[in-house]
């Protein structure tokens, strides 16, 4: 392959992609509708040019049609007049009008030919035009929804998902943070109240409790509860130190609380 096919290859190759890359749908079909109706004019031109043709040849094909006649007539005429020589001249006239009629008709025949594939030609090309103008607006419907697809793809793709999302679980993990201490802070000063007054019943029952004791080791008998006459001093004596005893024990429980 020689230096200059190569180039001409190249040359070729690259004008076709910058014309591929150039190329908008939506402007690329709006011309090819405009393109087409175009056409569909200079048809209609073309049609109206055939018919007007036709119809002078037909206007004139009558005429000559008319004069062969006429100059027939005269023939005869002349011929019952008895003037041979004028009749002779009469009918050379109507042969060559009827000869220029004889033409005309194959030229009308042929121009009727013409008008009427031309007629076909332009119903089918306005059908065309109008198919066309119905794809057309669905071919362009469906590029923009297409470049709006593409467009949202290059946003979604371009947005780092991943530290939004991290950005969002942070933020969730605090605000978690920050309810659990609001609920921690609400519940310690309930508690607090709570145990303080828990203490102050648990501390008055233990001090009614102590002052029955005293009561009792005080020699105050219950109107219910009287010692038997027959308990002797070394009895109560044993007694009095058990109840010592159980005293240091309840004081010493009491210290610990």
């Amino acid at each position: 392959m020689g230096l200059f096919d190569r180039l001409n290859r190249v040359v070729r190759a690259n004008l076709n992609d910058m014309v591929s890359k150039a190329e908008d749908p939506e402007k690329i079909l709006e011309q090819a509708v405009l393109d087409m109706q175009e056409d569909l004019v200079q048809l209609r031109q073309a049609v109206a040019r055939a018919i007007a043709e036709q119809r002078q040849t037909e206007q004139k094909y009558t005429k000559e049609q008319s004069e062969s006649v006429k100059w027939e007539q005269r023939a005869k005429l002349a011929l019952s007049k008895g003037d041979e020589s004028l009749a002779r001249e009469a009918l050379k006239r109507k042969k060559s009008y009827g000869e220029t009629a004889t033409i005309l008709k194959q030229q009308l025949d042929g121009q009727s030919v013409t008008v009427e594939n031309l007629r076909k030609n332009l119903i089918a090309l306005e059908s065309k035009i109008s198919e066309a103008k119905t794809k057309k607006n669905m071919l362009v419907a469906r590029s923009k929804a297409a470049k709006a697809n593409e467009s949202l793809q290059k946003t979604i793709s371009g947005i780092d998902t991943g530290n939004a999302m991290s950005a969002f679980e942070r933020m969730e993990e605090k605000v978690l943070q920050q309810e659990a201490k609001s609920q921690a802070i609400g519940e310690l000063a309930g508690f607090g109240i709570e145990q303080q007054f828990a203490q102050l019943e648990s501390g008055s029952d233990v001090d009614d409790e102590l002052a029955m004791l005293k009561a009792q080791l005080g020699g105050t008998p219950e109107p219910t509860a009287a010692l038997p006459s027959s308990t002797t001093p070394a009895k109560t004596q044993a007694s009095d130190s058990v109840v010592d005893a159980e005293l240091e024990d309840l004081r010493k429980q009491l210290d610990g609380l």
